[in-house]
C-alpha cells in the first residue's frame, strides 16, 4: 500500500483548495492519502510542523510519498533531511519556495513568521540521496513565489519542473480546487513513469 502525505500551506487546513480533490482522485486499493492539520497554522514554526509530520508518518519506506503546498513543501524537505532514511517513493512540491516575494512578507507578523523558514538552510544533498523522483509545480503569476524559484529547485533537487499558467499561488484563495497537472504528476511519481 502506498501512503501519500499531503502537507498544507501556511494558514491552511487539510480541507482547503485542491487537497480533498486530489485525495479523492488518487485514493484507491493501492493508494492511501493522509491529510491532517498542522499546528498553529497562522504562525507556522519549523520544529512544530516537522514534529507533527513525523508523528503522522510514523514509519517510512519506498511506498511513502509526499505532496506539499507552499510552506508544506519546506516542511517535507526539513523533515526528510533530519530522518535516517535510505529511500522513499517520491515527492511532489506545489508552489515551493526558499525565498518569497515582498507581497508574502508585507507586514511585520508575516515577515517574522517567514524569517526562520527563509534563513535556516536545508541539506539538499541528503534529500537527493533518498529520492530522485521529485516534481515541482509553479504558477507563472504567483504573487508570493518568483518564477526564479523554478530554476533553484531544478538545480538543488534535480527536480522535474512544470509551470502552469495563471494559477496564482495555486491555492484556495486563487479558486484552485483542482489542477490536472497535480494529479497527473503524482500518478507519474507513484507509478515511476518516465515522461
Amino acid at each position: 500500500m502506498n501512503r501519500i502525505f499531503i502537507v498544507h500551506c501556511w494558514d491552511g487546513t487539510k480541507d482547503d483548495g485542491w487537497y480533498p480533490w486530489l485525495d479523492k482522485k488518487i485514493s484507491n486499493n493501492e493508494n492511501k492519502v493522509i491529510r491532517f492539520n498542522m499546528p498553529n497554522t497562522e504562525n507556522p514554526v519549523i520544529n512544530e510542523w516537522i514534529n507533527e509530520l513525523k508523528e503522522q508518518v510514523n514509519y517510512i519506506d519506498t511506498n511513502t510519498y509526499f505532496v506539499g503546498h507552499s510552506i508544506g513543501c519546506q516542511t517535507i524537505l526539513r523533515y526528510l533531511e533530519h530522518e535516517n532514511i535510505s529511500k522513499i517513493g517520491g515527492i511532489l512540491l506545489v508552489a515551493p519556495w526558499l525565498d518569497l516575494l515582498p507581497d508574502a512578507i508585507s507586514n511585520e507578523d508575516s515577515y517574522n513568521t517567514a524569517k526562520p523558514w527563509l534563513e535556516t538552510p536545508i541539506d539538499f544533498s541528503k534529500i537527493n540521496k533518498i529520492t530522485q523522483n521529485i516534481t515541482c509545480i509553479f504558477s507563472d503569476n504567483d504573487y508570493f513565489v518568483s518564477l526564479e524559484q523554478e530554476k533553484v529547485f531544478k538545480d538543488l533537487l534535480k527536480a522535474k519542473t512544470i509551470i502552469v499558467k495563471n494559477k496564482g499561488h495555486i491555492s484556495a484563495d486563487d479558486g484552485v480546487t483542482e489542477l490536472p497537472e497535480i494529479y497527473e504528476e503524482l500518478r507519474r511519481i507513484i507509478n515511476k513513469l518516465e515522461d
